[in-house]
């Protein structure tokens, strides 16, 4: 199975910056930012403390088996990459 990795920027309304990858199966890249909103919540974000700056595709893979078991559980996976915590 090969995966759409959408490049994400997000910034808080204080100011703070944060990255991470939206890794979804190919075919529904159409629910990347929803997918991301989604697990922004699960951190405690909400839509009206942070303005989504970008979703962006970037590639495909192939990816590894833990993350390609999250995606088939949730639909998706994220990959933290700066300035963002981790999920209670």
């Amino acid at each position: 199975m090969k995966i759409a990795v959408f490049d994400t920027y997000v910034t808080t309304r204080s100011g703070a910056l944060m990255h991470f990858d939206v890794l979804v199966p190919l075919g529904s890249s159409q629910l990347a930012e929803n997918f991301a909103w989604q697990w922004l919540a699960t951190i405690g974000l909400t839509r009206d403390a942070i303005e989504l700056q970008s979703c962006q595709y970037c590639h495909s893979e192939t990816p590894q088996p833990d993350t390609l078991q999250t995606i088939r559980r949730q639909g998706f996976a994220i990959l933290p990459l700066e300035g963002c915590p981790v999920p209670d």
